[in-house]
């Protein structure tokens, strides 16, 4: 499954529409401003909160929280930086399973694995669109909610870490 996703122009606050490949509206992306933490909602095309995402308050390292239904999802949050990739490690609200995402996140270019399989892959080398990244769910299994709002987590993180947003 790949759905595209225009980047937010002005931060915190849009709210941007996530297209499958045939250019129908899947999700929305409700940024929350005005809010003490970074808020986002993950809603369907019917206004249906699928997914919620904050920033943990009180935290040594930002943390992003994702949550369906009021119950925790998974935690994300930055595991360790070299010069040419980032690296997040999203722990999942069972304790024992940990997903990896590693690449070039600022240029919307890296995976999201388990165990070194890959789950998901965000790429603009794909697309001719510009200020649009893909999101392609490579396996059938996988949660394609659950993985977009990976991907706009960390984006999130790193962008505020290198202070774009």
């Amino acid at each position: 499954m790949r759905f595209l996703v225009r980047d937010r122009i002005l931060g915190i606050g849009d709210d941007y529409w996530i297209e499958d490949d045939r250019g129908n509206k899947v999700f929305l992306v409700d940024g929350k401003a005005m809010r003490l933490r970074d808020t986002f909602e993950l809603k369907d095309t019917q206004g249906h909160v699928l997914i919620d995402i904050h920033q943990k308050m009180l935290a040594l390292r930002d943390t992003m929280v994702i949550e369906r239904d009021g119950q925790p999802l998974a935690k994300i949050r930055r595991k360790r930086m070299s010069l040419l990739r980032n690296h997040y490690r999203v722990s999942l609200a069972d304790g024992s399973t940990e997903l990896d995402v590693s690449g070039k996140i600022l240029d919307r270019e890296f995976a999201i694995e388990y165990d070194g399989e890959l789950l998901a892959v965000v790429s603009r080398r794909w697309l001719h669109i510009r200020e649009t990244y893909g999101v392609d769910v490579v396996r059938d299994d996988a949660d394609p909610a659950l993985l977009i709002a990976v991907a706009v987590c960390v984006i999130h993180l790193a962008e505020k870490e290198h202070g774009d947003d």
